[in-house]
């Protein structure tokens, strides 16, 4: 039976008991570091795991409740997937357990207990207007209809209550995706003795093995998995939703902070902006204006940025707009994540919301398209969200593998999406993986179109345009064997011909002059004639005053193959070249083989002809040269 992974994630204002509540669960004190045994206080996270009646294991995070550490609560609470919302008993609902509510809301947590810690410490009477006040607090949240459950961690009372809430609330859990590209945003980083590096953070996408190559992101750093734990075991796989420290080799500690993201090679990019959908809380005190410097939390990362508000000048409590956040270092991220914003200072949370494009162009502000796109971005379907994307990026012809990055989809699940796209005839796929908009090649038509009709025009005697020099006078990212592949589009789609490796218009045609035509039967009758001993084109040219017109032909005829070029100095008439070819043939069928100077006494030329010639042969695998000899290949 596959076992479900589950967080459990405290919250709640400072000495309301978080930390003893989790020692009551499990027999661990979350509180590690020297000053927080001093001070009795939670400053950074805590973290344990205990077994439930039903033979899970959940992971627990406990984080600190004082505002000062507010930056490390949020480092925390990113992966969880139930939170024990801890309120005292004697105090009731406190200005922390407010922020960490208003947190919890804005990442999209979904399932809560609101857990009353000391309830020996008050009578009946206190506790149930406590409660009172409690529900009124979380009418509007998440939280509404959440179970409240009174306990005291140091009597025991409700604990068991408590266990039989989580362990019905880990059934209910979705389970994470873990067919995705891993991920894990790192909260702590340390070195062991004997080992070396290791990051520990909550998972929150795909599966890592022993062994695996990862990447340490922003910074671009290769690593190796040497070895993981998981509740304190090695274990060779560790999943999304599963606390889980990883020992890596090839990096060190120095090269790693927390806000890092471990994630799978290739399968991130780092990015200076993100366009997102901000959402005011209603109850913020102040209003956000255009260009406000503001710290961004993300994952385990804290980050100042500049906010760009794209269809206004501010944003009041409780408002929600489309905004540029304009980062002050590089980050990494994913469409669909959440963030938070807390003012820079005084550092108050604002809002949050959530992220709807990692990679963006810097935007103008108050453009109707770019808000349009970004409401697709929103609410749309995967099918629209994924044709947008691939048409911003469609000029650099990205594969699946990218596109699934992009937009967090996973690679099967954009598969299935442009197959369906392929049938609709929105999106045309090339190469099997790399997807492009019929918008973006109705575009390049037209570009190439241009392109070849400028050509044409100047050189009317060409038979078309190389494929390089189109594919760089049209200016795409684009390589060989998908290049060949979207020209063979065009060529079907009746727009161009190709002949040999020159492109033209499907419906060019060369035009002589009347002049032109008289040249072109002198040319052709010279060659002709001369057989196997010609001028080079450079005699000819320089015998004629207006070489310039001459040249413009014999280059027509030279393209058209009417002559073969065997090399620079040295043009046969294509009927001479297959009399030749079809000569030696012969030849060898009949003697087995053939010498070069029986090859020139042959065709009536001599070695400077000869040899040019047959080894313009061995090129073509018409013969094959055996010491001094050839032989038909």
């Amino acid at each position: 039976m596959k076992v479900k992974n589950v967080i459990i994630g405290t919250a709640g204002h400072i000495d309301h008991g978080k930390t003893t509540l989790i020692k009551a669960l499990t027999g661990t004190d979350t509180d590690r570091l020297l000053e927080e045994k001093k001070r009795g206080i939670t400053i950074d996270l805590g973290f344990t795991h205990f077994d439930l009646p039903s033979g899970r294991r959940a992971g627990i995070i406990d984080v600190p409740g004082h505002e000062r550490f507010i930056k490390n609560m949020l480092a925390g609470v990113g992966g969880i997937d139930i939170v024990l919302l801890v309120i005292a008993a004697d105090e009731g609902f406190m200005p922390q357990t407010q922020e960490h509510l208003d947190i919890l809301s804005i990442l999209d947590v979904k399932k809560g207990i609101i857990v009353i810690t000391k309830v020996d410490l008050v009578d009946e009477e206190w506790l149930g207007l406590v409660q009172e006040e409690i529900r009124e607090k979380v009418k509007d949240t998440f939280l509404k209809d959440a179970p409240m459950i009174p306990v005291s961690s140091t009597k025991g009372l409700g604990l068991d209550e408590l266990v039989r809430r989580i362990d019905l609330y880990t059934e209910e859990t979705e389970e994470k995706n873990t067919s995705i590209p891993f991920r894990l945003p790192i909260d702590r980083v340390f070195t062991m003795s004997g080992f070396g590096t290791v990051v520990t953070g909550t998972m929150i996408e795909g599966c890592v093995h022993e062994g695996d190559q990862l990447t340490i992101y922003p910074q671009d750093i290769p690593a190796k998995v040497r070895s993981l734990h998981v509740h304190g075991k090695n274990v060779k796989a560790a999943y999304a939703g599963q606390r889980v420290a990883i020992n890596l080799t090839g990096i060190k500690k120095e090269d790693i902070q927390r806000g890092n993201v471990a994630a799978e090679q290739n399968s991130m990019k780092e990015t200076m902006m993100l366009d997102v959908k901000l959402n005011m809380l209603k109850h913020a005190e102040r209003t956000i204006d255009n260009r406000d410097r503001l710290r961004l939390y993300h994952g385990t990362a804290e980050i100042l940025c500049r906010i760009v508000l794209l269809d206004r000048e501010e944003v009041k409590p409780g408002e929600s707009c489309y905004a540029q956040l304009r980062m002050e270092e590089s980050i990494v991220a994913k469409r669909g994540d959440h963030f938070v914003i807390r003012f820079y200072s005084p550092m108050e949370t604002i809002g949050g919301g959530i992220i709807l494009e990692p990679n963006p162009v810097k935007h103008k502000r108050f453009k109707e398209d770019t808000i349009e796109e970004l409401k697709v971005k929103e609410e749309g379907s995967p099918e629209e969200i994924l044709e947008k994307v691939i048409l911003r990026f469609n000029d650099t012809f990205e594969n699946i593998s990218f596109y699934a990055t992009q937009t967090g989809l996973g690679e099967n699940a954009i598969e299935r999406i442009v197959d369906r796209l392929d049938e609709k005839g929105t999106i045309k796929k090339f190469s099997g993986t790399v997807p492009i908009h019929i918008d973006y090649l109705t575009k390049l038509e037209t570009n190439i179109i241009k392109v070849l009709q400028d050509f044409h025009g100047h050189n009317p005697l060409k038979t078309g345009m190389g494929k390089e020099e189109l594919r760089n006078k049209i200016k795409v990212k684009i390589k060989g064997k998908l290049f060949d592949e979207v020209l063979d589009h065009f060529i079907q789609q009746k727009v161009i011909r190709l002949d040999s490796s020159l492109v033209a218009l499907a419906d060019f045609e060369i035009k002589y002059s009347p002049e032109q035509l008289m040249i072109l039967k002198e040319i052709e009758e010279l060659y002709l004639k001369g057989e196997f001993q010609t001028p080079s084109p450079e005699e000819f040219l320089n015998s004629k005053k207006n070489d310039h017109k001459y040249r413009e032909v014999l280059e027509a005829l030279v393209d058209r193959k009417q002559l073969v070029k065997i090399s620079d100095d040295i043009l046969f008439h294509v009927k001479n070249y297959e009399k030749a070819k079809e000569m030696l043939k012969q030849y060898i069928q009949e003697h087995g083989e053939i010498s070069l100077s029986e090859f020139r006494d042959l065709i009536h030329t001599t070695r400077k002809y000869a040899l040019p010639l047959i080894e313009n042969f061995d090129q073509n695998k018409i013969t094959k040269r055996i010491g001094e000899k050839r032989v038909l290949c």
